[in-house]
């Protein structure tokens, strides 16, 4: 198995790998957040390769807590005070931040848009009037000004943010866990997400594993929207393939071949649907998505006989 090493939207592993060091890698660090443990289509028109009720600030949660870490998590208040917030901290150390809404980053090409898609950077230091911020999307020592940045980190248009200006600050490794140690405890909960958790909010009409990617099929089936294209095409697929992947190196390395398998043939099914969404044919990519559509029972099982 030949593992992928390259470019993808690898936003908030990136940044927490940042943060921690040499702890862990961001693939370790994306496995470990549970995303590739499922699909969803959000109140039945937003496809995510992640699991029904999943996110990522949940997942940062879960990911600094099985690699034996702690951090202070705030979030709401005032654009001042959030200001304020992010002045102190980045003074004693590096803080994670975000989600911010990616379209009112205004030092990336293209912008600003309204697509309200969400990304994390490690911010460094507030110098004045300016922000110096590590982006993970290609923009090492990059700069804002205070109230652009504030505007972003507002993140209005994210879906599920339940408050603004969500920031991660004074992050101390607790105990010492090495990533083989953290992928292990975390498998039970990529069983528990694969087997559709039941705790997590979710907007109404939202379609979980096989019954989601079903109904993406059905969609695919009468032409998709071009909306739904080209997110699938410039995000979806991509960072879908690329999770997949990861966790398949990651379980071969646990010592779960059989599960590591299901998994690299679903990072390879996933792969091989950029071309015929790409190209239009959305016939073929309609069967891709239903020979997809049972394999996330498939590594549940697998991963469950492992665990028991």
């Amino acid at each position: 198995m030949t593992h992928y090493i390259g470019s993808g939207p690898y936003c908030y592993a990136n940044s927490l790998a940042m943060v921690l060091g040499e702890a862990a890698p961001p693939a370790v660090i994306e496995v470990l957040t549970g995303s590739p443990f499922g699909f969803e289509l959000i109140g039945g028109t937003l496809p995510l390769f992640d699991p029904y009720g999943w996110d990522p600030d949940l997942g940062l949660d879960a990911a600094i807590a099985l690699l034996g870490a702690r951090c202070v998590r705030t979030s709401g208040g005032t654009a001042e005070e959030a200001e304020e917030r992010l002045r102190d901290s980045s003074a004693r150390g590096p803080v994670l931040v975000g989600p911010l809404d990616m379209g009112l980053l205004l030092h990336q090409p293209g912008t600003p848009t309204s697509d309200g898609g969400d990304h994390f950077v490690v911010v460094l230091e507030v110098e004045g009037s300016t922000v110096v911020f590590h982006d993970p999307h290609g923009h090492p020592h990059a700069t804002l000004p205070v109230a652009d940045f504030l505007a972003a980190w507002e993140a209005k248009a994210v879906g599920y943010v339940d408050a603004p200006y969500v920031m991660r600050a004074g992050l101390v490794q607790e105990r010492t866990v090495t990533p083989q140690e953290a992928l292990r405890q975390s498998l039970p909960d990529a069983e528990r997400w694969l087997a559709g958790r039941d705790d997590r909010p979710v907007p109404p009409g939202t379609l979980g594993g096989a019954a989601g990617v079903e109904a993406l099929a059905a969609r695919a089936d009468r032409g998709l929207d071009g909306g739904t294209r080209g997110f699938l095409a410039h995000f979806a697929i991509r960072v879908g393939a690329r999770r997949l992947a990861d966790a398949a190196h990651c379980l071969d390395s646990l010592g779960l071949p059989d599960a590591a398998a299901v998994a690299a043939g679903q990072s390879r099914l996933i792969g091989g649907l950029q071309y015929p969404l790409v190209t239009g044919d959305d016939r073929a990519l309609a069967d891709g998505l239903r020979r997809l559509a049972p394999s996330y029972e498939r590594l549940r099982t697998t991963l469950a006989s492992r665990i028991a």
